[in-house]
């Protein structure tokens, strides 16, 4: 079932809330590894991707950091040092580090997690001075933390070798409503854009603050399996003239034809999310596609990608009433009625199958489904002030990065709002990615 622990920011909870917040989070964790033995956890199924035993380490020790070690006596911020820092150990090499067995993992989680459990009746949030702990903020990054890497495990997970991973589905969806609309319209003007949110928003979402955006229009959904075949059997991959040097290159590199996990078959298509593999569903958005094969095919279609503040306006702000949403739908928190979210479904849905999940100008599934890929480079709002620690958003920040917005099927509820910024290099397919397309009006 979906969670019903996903709270609006700013939503206040109590001390027990916050142990029912990782409570729920640590089941998860423990549902998704459950049908692997510690073979598949243990191996690197792909250098892109760590061992799920590195994960799992990580969150022991993140959670270890943050929830007691930087709550008590002198706070170390960053990252933990040892096995389990990302910077010092990279994806690629993490296969090769001598991990503990399943058991010895699954201990050092508990045993955290009991400690944790045990210090929260020593914890005041009313009345501290620790900025981390205001309006419990490091209990809902520790959750979100591992929500994020409940994530990345499902992308190690789609990419294992062996046996496919078999996923416990436990969601399923109907047929879905394409949009009334091929594209809509935002009449442009003041918005804005960002939080200031400090109990639950990164330190990259924040601060609110106003753009002036001119007119303009975007696609009303996602782009489906259905528009993108017709941009391959266009010759879209073929068509240089569509692709930017970059993509060039990175086409030359793969030999990438279709997007990952399709397959050619009998003169059609398959693809496999999971352990499930059938004919490309023509009403699902396309998904597994990197930031230069969206480029592509938005040129193709003679339009282009958004920039990240068109896409938060036409996802959350109203232009009849002046106002920002939390969410498409408005400030309630996402449950199986408003979008695609939460993992269990273990793949996409058909485009417009949540009916709530409408944008204030029209537009369906901004929210769940896949990532959308946007134009935009990751770099600060203007009034950026890194918090709790620069290895989250800072050190990533440059032209290196773009931003996708939206979060995706695989993506926990508490783990994405209208104002969540994601980021990846313009080459990866691995994660959960689709895209929409804009044009100026």
């Amino acid at each position: 079932m979906l969670s019903t622990l996903a709270s609006p920011p700013g939503a206040a909870l109590s001390p027990s809330g916050f142990a029912d917040l990782l409570t729920d989070a640590r089941v998860r964790t423990l549902t998704l590894i459950g049908p692997l033995d510690e073979d598949d956890l243990r191996a690197q199924h792909s250098t892109l991707m760590s061992p799920i035993l590195w994960d799992l380490g990580h969150i022991a020790e993140f959670e270890k950091l943050w929830l007691l070690e930087n709550l008590k006596g002198e706070v170390r911020f960053g990252e933990m040092p040892g096995m389990y820092d990302p910077f010092d150990n990279p994806r690629s090499v993490r296969g090769s580090l001598r991990l503990p067995t399943l058991p010895e993992m699954l201990s050092l989680l508990a045993d955290v997690r009991m400690a944790v459990l045990r210090s929260l009746g020593d914890i005041d949030i009313a009345g501290t001075r620790n900025p981390v702990l205001r309006e419990g903020f490091v209990y809902r990054m520790v959750a979100q933390h591992e929500y994020q890497h409940n994530e990345t495990m499902l992308q190690t997970l789609q990419l294992k070798r062996g046996a496919p991973y078999r996923a416990p589905r436990a969601v399923t969806y109907g047929p879905g409503a394409p949009a009334d609309a091929e594209m809509v319209r935002f009449p442009g003007g003041r918005v804005v854009i960002g939080t200031d949110d400090r109990s639950a928003a990164y330190d990259n979402e924040r601060p609110a603050h106003e753009v002036d955006l001119a007119p303009f229009l975007i696609d009303a959904a996602p782009v489906t399996n259905a528009a993108y075949l017709e941009f391959m059997g266009d010759g879209g991959y073929g068509d240089l003239r569509l692709w930017s040097e970059g993509g060039r290159a990175w086409l030359g590199e793969t030999g990438a034809d279709a997007p990952a996990y399709w397959e050619a078959r009998d003169g059609g298509w398959v693809r496999r999310e999971m352990d499930r593999v059938a004919p490309v569903e023509p009403d699902h958005p396309v998904c597994h596609v990197s930031w230069f094969e969206a480029e592509a095919f938005a040129a193709w279609a003679g339009k282009r990608l958004p920039t990240e503040h068109e896409w938060e306006a036409a996802a959350t702000w109203d232009p009849s009433s002046g106002a920002k949403r939390a969410y498409p739908w408005g400030d309630e928190a996402p449950t199986a009625l408003h979008a695609n979210l939460d993992q269990l479904a273990f793949g996409t849905s058909p485009v417009g199958a949540h009916a709530r999940n409408v944008s204030p100008i029209g537009c369906v599934d901004m929210m769940g489904n896949v990532w959308e890929w946007t134009s935009s480079d990751f770099t600060p709002w203007p009034g950026y002030r890194t918090f709790p620690y620069a290895e989250y958003s800072e050190v990533f920040f440059g032209p290196r990065f773009k931003v996708l917005r939206g979060g995706s099927w695989a993506t926990r509820p508490g783990a994405v709002r209208g104002t969540f910024r994601n980021w990846d290099f313009p080459i990866r397919r691995q994660i959960f990615s689709g895209f929409r397309c804009a044009r100026d009006d």
